[in-house]
């Protein structure tokens, strides 16, 4: 496996989570990682901000910028793609990370948050790989990544969350509309997906606190296995959808146990899988 040393991230929801994880991942190998978020300012019930996540980035041995980007606002994507150019020269890799979530049936989703994920989710995806084209372009093995399942037409997927599930397989769409359209320039263009329940804020919150948590795999697994995406040749990989630990295991990894949160909790399945 190869290293991302003096390659750039461009990466959205970066402040937390995933994305954190990612970013940390690379900026171990000496990678430059633009941290695009909406957390400035520390969050009551959620840690970290795009200055602390830079904080992090330079302590693991590579080189932060914290963009604040709200994805759903066009003019914010543009000027924090220009700021990474201006800091780092160019853009090697996106993560189309940020996401929004609410887990519930079409009665009880009020539009609002039917807007919010698809503003975020979907349009922010496209929006944020818009943005980076012209940069990714000329790069020498670019590569976009969505944090996002593989497309599903199965009912059991959309029946009880049909808001939330529109706009992940968006998400997807983009993988497969883009892939097609980017193939002759090289760019290369996947998802990737966890196979388990990942511990985030987001799920802490959604499932009931530090309990909902000790059937979960912590962020890095996806971290690695992003890495290990990024190392290939973008030409010959690409509109593919991933799973963390089928990716990791093609690397020869056959221990998954370290990235258990609670090494007697009985793993939980992630949505869509």
């Amino acid at each position: 496996m190869g290293d991302l040393g003096g390659k750039t991230l461009f990466v959205t929801g970066g402040s937390r989570g995933i994305g954190l994880a990612i970013a940390l991942r690379a900026a171990r190998d000496g990678a430059n990682v633009a941290i695009a978020a909406k957390t400035v300012a520390p969050h009551p019930k959620l840690p970290g901000t795009i200055h602390t996540a830079v904080e992090e980035i330079e302590a693991a041995g590579g080189h932060g910028l914290a963009c604040p980007v709200d994805v759903r606002d066009d003019a914010q994507i543009e000027a924090a793609v220009r700021q990474t150019i201006d800091r780092f020269g160019g853009i090697d890799l996106l993560v189309n990370n940020a996401s929004a979530i609410r887990l519930s049936d079409t009665r009880n989703t009020p539009m609002r948050s039917f807007d919010l994920m698809h503003e975020v989710n979907t349009r922010g995806t496209f929006a944020c790989a818009r943005a980076c084209l012209p940069f990714l372009e000329k790069a020498a093995n670019p590569q976009v990544l969505m944090i996002s399942p593989p497309l599903s037409l199965d009912p059991k997927w959309y029946g009880p969350h049909l808001a939330y599930t529109l706009s992940k397989m968006g998400m997807s769409m983009c993988v497969l509309g883009l892939a097609q359209e980017l193939r002759p320039t090289g760019i290369a263009v996947n998802a990737l997906w966890p196979r388990t329940l990942i511990a985030t804020a987001a799920i802490r919150n959604l499932f009931g606190g530090d309990d909902a948590l000790r059937g979960c795999r912590t962020p890095e697994i996806v971290a690695d296995a992003a890495h290990a995406i990024f190392c290939r040749p973008a030409r010959e990989n690409t509109g593919q959808f991933l799973i963390d630990e089928e990716v990791l295991a093609s690397e020869g990894v056959t221990d998954f146990s370290r990235y258990a949160l609670a090494p007697d909790g009985n793993l939980v399945p992630d949505l869509f899988l």
